[in-house]
């Protein structure tokens, strides 16, 4: 709890570019507490302020490949006026602690940094070589963390071929089943520029290359364009889940019949059964009656696992012959399968603090800095094991106001990990 609200303390919000706080004064924070404890972490910046911590905890055999569990230390905004509580107080009320990065994702790293102290102080080291990684970034596409990492300094993470991070293992109530969704797959991701070009000339002249009008259009077929339903394998799994626990069984044909059941998990679920396009950005021309040269607007596009290329091909399509694209971020698909030795320890440490709950595997519709650490080869899972009351609009806190964790989930959490790093 304490390790949580300080790090919410430390404002690291990343606006998109260096204009923010950075993470320098957190990532500093994060490798003081692994120092104390007798660990090594090393801190490393991509550019002024924007830094990481990464540090490697023997195990007890060092022979058998490495886990890599990673949690970035970057936010988004938060505007304070939204908010019931300032969001870099980290204030501790109702039984949370609040706060801009409660969940997304400081409680993890908090719970990381809990569990990995008491084992060094105790003596105790997990079954295996574990890699700490703590990167910054992430809330931008990872530049300047997780990729900026792997590409500079690749022996850091040297015999990892698994990893466990963000957003996975947390509770879910359906009727009467408490079920804990562990992410085996997370969308890709576009983030497009668009531009059109035209002739620019007086505003009260006939114009028919508009470059405004060419590039409306387009982002109106973008916008509007209904993306067909096809239902991966993990999110498949995750609805019959739903469906058996709900009695009612799961109709692949009408998915929404069990979607609509989840409160506010519903609108993560619905973005995992389609690819997505949302226009979020329109620039150009600067004043009423001068026809611009130029016109922008900016995509946030989303695919489902295996279609990163047709994607683009039907975005191309829809942006027809006269507007063009560049990638402002472009990340994979990531996939894998809900089997082996690391993802029956995840379930058995869950188990083994709620008996009574049912282990599932899910897709996240955003992404994760599992996107970078996937192109090592490694197999990706979200991990940041919670359990949550049942009325907890756990996802709406994901860059939502009032954002805020349970202390007894963080509690939780730490024995859920504690458990791991023996069993895994």
């Amino acid at each position: 709890m304490d390790i949580c609200r300080d790090l919410i303390r430390i404002d690291t919000t990343n606006p998109g570019d260096h204009s923010g706080p950075g993470e320098r004064a957190a990532a500093e924070y994060v490798a003081g507490l692994l120092s104390e404890v007798g660990a090594e972490p090393q801190i490393y910046e991509s550019h002024p302020k924007r830094s990481s911590v990464v540090a490697r905890i023997p195990g007890e055999d060092p022979s058998r490949d490495a886990l890599l569990i990673h949690g970035h230390l970057d936010v988004v905004p938060a505007s304070a006026s939204d908010w019931s509580r300032d969001p870099f107080s980290g204030e501790i009320a109702d039984g949370c602690v609040w706060g801009r990065g409660a969940v997304d994702m400081k409680d993890m790293d908090a719970m990381m940094l809990a569990a990995v102290r008491q084992r060094l102080r105790e003596g105790r080291k997990p079954a295996r070589d574990v890699v700490l990684a703590f990167p910054a970034d992430e809330e931008a596409g990872g530049t300047w963390g997780a990729d900026y990492l792997i590409k500079n300094h690749r022996d850091l993470f040297e015999g990892c071929t698994k990893a466990i991070g963000e957003v996975g293992g947390f509770s879910v109530s359906v009727g009467d089943q408490r079920m804990y969704a562990v992410q085996i797959a997370e969308k890709g991701i576009a983030w497009m520029r668009l531009l059109a070009s035209g002739t620019a000339g007086h505003g009260s002249m006939i114009h028919s290359d508009n470059a405004v009008t060419e590039l409306a259009e387009a982002i109106a077929r973008i916008g509007r364009h209904e993306w067909p339903t096809e239902i991966p394998p993990s999110t498949r799994a995750f609805l019959e889940a739903v469906g058996e626990a709900l009695g009612t069984g799961f109709d692949p044909e009408n998915p929404q019949a069990v979607i609509s059941k989840l409160g506010g998990m519903a609108k993560l679920v619905s973005a995992t059964i389609q690819d997505t396009s949302n226009p979020t950005r329109l620039g150009g021309g600067y004043k009423v009656n001068v026809i611009p040269q130029t016109a922008t607007a900016e995509v946030d596009g989303r695919f489902l696992p295996g279609h990163d290329d047709s994607y683009l091909e039907q975005i191309d399509r829809l942006l027809g012959d006269s507007v063009s694209r560049e990638f402002i971020f472009h990340g994979p698909s990531v996939e894998t399968a809900p089997d082996g030795s690391l993802y029956e320890a995840m379930s058995s440490s869950l188990l083994a603090e709620d008996p009574d709950g049912k282990v599932v595997p899910y897709c996240l519709s955003a992404g994760t800095d599992a996107k970078s650490f996937s192109e090592l080869g490694m197999r990706c899972f979200g991990f940041s094991p919670l359990r949550l009351p049942a009325e907890m609009d756990f996802a709406g806190m994901f860059h939502g106001i009032d954002e805020r964790v349970p202390v007894d989930g963080l509690q939780f959490g730490v024995r859920v990990l504690d458990r791991l790093l023996d069993n895994c």
